[in-house]
């Protein structure tokens, strides 16, 4: 058997703690938004990395940024791997990043060992996968895959009022490039992973096979607005006499679809909003999640029943409104086995397993073979300036990347 390749590790740890300054926090995070000076500065120093080393770079229209290393048959479909560099206003070092620094590493890897490919390779740093400024998130490669249109694209808003083409012009990031596919012959995404499942069993290496299905609602229960004083109990239509109904029958429902199924309520408002007044109406953020597209169906189905049921029986009206869907992805099979030959050369302890977030290689796979390789973070914890993986992992799964890549370039 030919020995596996290894990464500069050291380089690539550097990398990432150069890069963790940009945009530092106090709490030893990043705060690192799309599109603002710390994304240009960061776009700025990756991209003269990449030409350092050999990389010709491109820009499309949504400010995706390509870095290409040229194969032996450059006529052949381009191999990609990439990520982003935006983060979350209180983010960490690691989500996201490290896919675009490892991305980079392969080609100086490949470039310090000598090793030639046939297939070109294209390392990529999607623009605004967080949505954290922009709304919706991955709309870098979902303008890019055709799941959004270029003007939808260009004219996400920031709460400034301020829009993605508007800020890509600013920063000098709006490239001449169409944002379209050219032919590829696999794209495989490196990624923190973002849970505790692959430290918990003490493993190295996630070989992703797929993403669970996510679909996000605006739930509106309206009541009626009354004084918190004068006004019995008994004689309230309360919207919180609803949801909480609501929310505990859920949590039962989701437990039915385990270990796969997720549900989080991760925003409320009451209207009017005033400490005194019954709310005349409550607006909750719901997330669904489950990899299988029938059960995630299913899931779907209850939570709209399971709402009206509830409201009609408190005298309240309710409106199940969907403010986005991402169909559950079932990653290419090639793809995952050049993931999975390479960590087996490698001999990590690894798993096969579904992502629970979202991730470009979500719109990716719409039109590129597509396959994810995870490694494990410190408690689970990410999206969180607490956000930390090891050394020896961060290498590893560079390792695993640079392997499969090759796979996939000969």
């Amino acid at each position: 058997m030919v020995k596996p390749l290894k990464i500069n590790a050291q380089r690539l740890w550097d990398s990432l703690m150069l890069f963790a300054k940009i945009g530092a926090t106090d709490k030893g995070g990043c705060n690192r938004q799309a599109l603002t000076d710390l994304d240009k500065q960061a776009r700025d120093l990756w991209v003269s990395w990449a030409e350092d080393a050999g990389c010709s770079i491109r820009i499309d229209t949504m400010g995706n940024i390509f870095a290409r290393r040229e194969g032996l048959k450059d006529d052949l479909p381009v191999v990609m791997t990439g990520s982003h560099i935006d983060t979350q206003p209180t983010g960490g070092k690691f989500d996201g990043v490290y896919g675009v620094l490892a991305s980079l590493e392969v080609i100086r890897s490949l470039n310090d060992q000598g090793v030639q490919t046939n297939h070109p390779i294209e390392a990529v740093v999607w623009t605004n996968e967080e949505g954290a400024r922009f709304s919706p998130a991955m709309i870098g490669s979902g303008v890019w895959s055709g799941a959004f249109s270029l003007d939808y694209g260009h004219a996400r808003m920031d709460k400034d009022g301020k829009t993605i083409q508007e800020e890509l012009r600013r920063i000098d990031y709006e490239g001449d490039t169409p944002c379209k596919p050219d032919p590829i012959k696999g794209f495989i995404e490196l990624h923190i992973e973002q849970g505790p499942i692959l430290e918990n069993e003490a493993l190295q290496i996630g070989i992703l096979t797929g993403v669970q299905g996510m679909n996000w609602y605006d739930l509106t229960i309206k009541g009626q607005p009354v004084h918190a004083g004068p006004t019995p109990m008994e004689n309230r239509f309360d919207p919180f006499i609803g949801l909480h109904k609501i929310i505990n029958k859920m949590y039962e429902m989701t437990a039915e679809y385990e270990p796969w199924s997720r549900i989080t309520f991760g925003d409320i408002t009451a209207i009017p909003g005033a400490r005194n007044t019954v709310p005349e109406k409550l607006i909750l953020a719901v997330d669904l999640r489950h990899p299988d597209k029938d059960i995630l169906a299913e899931m779907d189905k209850r939570f709209r029943q399971i709402a009206h049921q509830e409201c009609e029986a408190a005298g309240l009206s309710c409106q199940v409104g969907v403010e986005w869907q991402s169909p559950a992805v079932v990653f290419d099979s090639g793809c995952i086995e050049a993931v999975r030959k390479a960590t087996q050369d490698l001999g990590y302890l690894s798993k096969e397993m579904v992502s629970g977030a979202g991730h470009d290689a979500v719109y990716v796979s719409r039109v590129a073979p597509t396959s994810m390789i995870f490694v494990p973070c410190e408690k689970g914890i990410s999206h969180n300036e607490a956000e930390y993986s090891k050394p020896g992992d961060i290498e590893a799964g560079c390792n695993v990347l640079m392997n499969a890549i090759v796979e996939l370039t000969s």
